[in-house]
């Protein structure tokens, strides 16, 4: 979901030029994506998605079908999170380039979904327009309940900051929601729609307990589990309910102490830690310095040719 199909393309490393000091991309350091998309908490906002795209069914399916996130939940995880980042921090060209690579793979992929007998193509704008509004109002949503300080008028920055992703992927910005309240009323008109398929549960259940990388993280079993459910659970009420899982009052203030709790342990970390690479280097390229990448890369040819 959010461009996380099978894409051999994705998978790969996106280069990074030696002229890139400068470039800070899609948004820059003013940006409240920039703000937004560095914090912490950023992970638990994607989970929350995939749970809330899932409950489109033709989304569903379309992941079903043409997606290895069974086989491969962590690093189908890990290709999500580059997209994401690399929209959000890369360079121009490194964002042109992810975008296109996305594009190509969804064109040719389409299906019938099992359950109403529907066909849908991967690339149809009303799928793309679901997955776009899924992922914002999870970041959005997951940021302000996790302490995130954020106005009225940034909210509504950060949704129409996010039109220029949307654009990338081939949606039309003019029909995607520019602010807070349009992205809650295409919420509302959608909610008729939506459903959790037979398919939308088992892919719940198993991002909840996925398999572990290998047997040393095991006993790490049990934090994931508490860290996807607090994402299952920041969802909207009419959205858990069609899981068929309670929605009541306790859950949401337990939802939101939970993902405060969780942001204020991952901010005492120091900002090299916690801090994605691409974070990274999208700041010292902006403050016009060469990023850590180019140094070490330049360090590695070094230590070849010599």
């Amino acid at each position: 979901m959010g461009g996380t199909l099978r894409d051999d393309a994705v998978d790969r490393p996106v280069e990074r030029a030696a002229d890139d000091v400068g470039d800070v991309g899609l948004f820059g350091p003013g940006s409240v994506t920039w703000r937004i998309h560095a914090d912490p908490v950023m992970g638990i906002g994607g989970l929350r998605a995939l749970h809330l795209q899932a409950l489109h069914p033709l989304a569903m399916a379309g992941v079903a079908q043409h997606s290895d996130f069974r086989a491969d939940p962590w690093g189908r995880l890990l290709r999500t999170v580059n997209y994401v980042t690399t929209v959000s921090f890369g360079t121009t060209s490194q964002v042109e380039r992810a975008a296109a690579r996305v594009r190509g793979i969804h064109r040719p992929l389409n299906g019938v979904e099992p359950e109403s007998g529907a066909t849908y193509r991967v690339d149809d704008p009303e799928l793309l327009r679901w997955v776009h509004c899924c992922l914002v109002d999870s970041f959005l949503t997951t940021y302000r309940r996790a302490g995130g300080p954020l106005t009225g008028a940034e909210a509504d920055a950060y949704v129409a900051e996010q039109l220029r992703a949307a654009a990338l992927v081939g949606v039309d910005p003019g029909c995607v929601p520019a602010n807070v309240a349009d992205l809650a009323a295409y919420f509302a008109a959608m909610r008729p729609e939506l459903r959790a398929t037979r398919e939308a549960k088992r892919a719940a259940a198993f991002v909840l307990l996925p398999p572990m990388p290998n047997r040393w993280l095991e006993p790490a079993r049990p934090l994931w589990a508490s860290v996807a459910g607090t994402a299952f659970a920041l969802m909207p009420r009419w959205a858990r309910r069609l899981y068929g899982v309670p929605a009541v009052l306790p859950t949401d203030l337990g939802a939101t102490a939970a993902v405060r709790a969780i942001r204020r342990s991952l901010l005492l970390m120091p900002a090299h830690v916690r801090e994605a690479p691409p974070v990274r280097d999208a700041r010292a390229r902006a403050a016009g310095t060469e990023p850590d990448s180019h140094q070490r890369a330049r360090r590695r040819l070094v230590d070849a040719a010599g």
